[in-house]
């Protein structure tokens, strides 16, 4: 490692990086991401909370598996907003998110509410009696008036209504249902790496999006495309192991070394959360004057933890009551108010 440059090779094996990448003359593409020290961080941040402490290890694998999968769907679609991941349902697992931008800043939280042994499965944590969803959300960073955010949501069984307990196959599925494209995800997740290798098959049309209507060609192709199909076997060869440990160069060249690449930019994901005062005092305003009062009865701070990142806003008596005075001193129409 030469000390005397600004990062050394061996901070470079560190770094989060995602990979994309075409197969020249074939209508496929690809995605690879790992998240080394963005995932440290979520965990991190996660086990030294006093109030949670560290996530179960099942939970930990299926967030991993969430934050590198919802990393590559951003990626995947040219939208100006944040992709939202979120998995929810009847078991102990109440809820997951992730929540990704498009400068591929990212967050992960997950609620626990019971014991989760490490035996659990998806089925188990989230999806008891069939009632577990995954639900995607795309939330526009600039709306135009009256524009909501678009929402998508698959159950987390087939259409045979059997339990999915791949977090892989619930995707293939919504992805299937939502572009109309063939996708192959390959997701692993450990206590230092969270990776995912993406293949799509591209549309005949334009290019695909989870908020964009798939046109008829696209969905008569569907399982058709030799070359795809091929690409698809290789991918789905790749194992956790290799996943998690082998670097992108080495990845790539033993599964597709047959195939000619074209490598695309590398990008690099970064942890980073959007939680700040400002926004917990209108959190705090939405309570009304007479509610945080009740609690300032009782207590000297009203306190608030990010579920994000673990940071902790505590708000006295004197902090409260500005909160409510400057708002009530705003003038309607003002650029005040945001």
């Amino acid at each position: 490692c030469d000390w005397s440059s600004d990062v050394c090779s061996s901070d470079l094996l560190l770094m989060s990086q995602l990979h994309k990448f075409l197969f020249e003359g074939l209508p496929v593409r690809g995605m690879l991401v790992q998240l080394t020290d963005v995932w440290q961080e979520i965990l991190k941040r996660r086990a030294t909370n006093p109030e949670t402490g560290a996530y179960p290890e099942p939970v930990r694998h299926l967030l991993g598996e969430m934050t590198a999968a919802a990393v590559l769907m951003q990626s995947n679609i040219k939208f100006n907003g944040a992709l939202v991941m979120q998995i929810f349902g009847d078991g102990p697992l109440k809820l997951a998110v992730v929540e990704v931008q498009p400068d591929l800043s990212v967050r992960a939280t997950a609620k626990v509410v019971g014991n989760i042994d490490g035996a659990q499965t998806l089925s188990t944590m989230v999806n008891v009696n069939n009632a577990g969803r995954c639900a995607i959300t795309l939330d526009p960073l600039t709306k135009l008036p009256g524009q909501q955010p678009y929402q998508g949501v698959v159950p987390l069984f087939d259409d045979h209504r059997n339990k999915i307990d791949r977090f892989s196959d619930v995707l293939q599925h919504y992805m299937l249902q939502s572009e109309q494209l063939d996708t192959t995800l390959v997701l692993a997740a450990d206590d230092t790496s969270a990776a995912g290798l993406l293949i799509q098959r591209l549309p005949i049309k334009g290019e695909g999006n989870l908020a964009a209507k798939a046109t008829m060609a696209d969905e008569d192709e569907i399982g058709r495309n030799e070359d795809y199909n091929r690409i698809s076997i290789l991918a789905a060869s790749l194992k956790s192991e290799e996943l998690l440990q082998l670097d992108a160069n080495t990845i790539l060249r033993r599964l597709f070394w047959e195939e000619k690449l074209i490598r695309l930019e590398t990008l690099v994901p970064r942890f980073a959360c959007s939680c700040s005062r400002d926004r917990v005092s209108n959190m705090i305003r939405s309570l009304g004057a007479d509610e945080v009062e009740s609690i300032l009865s009782e207590r000297k701070d009203v306190e608030v933890g990010c579920d994000f990142c673990g940071q902790q806003y505590k708000f006295d008596a004197v902090d409260a009551a500005q909160i409510f005075t400057s708002f009530d001193k705003q003038v309607p129409g003002s650029s005040a108010i945001q």
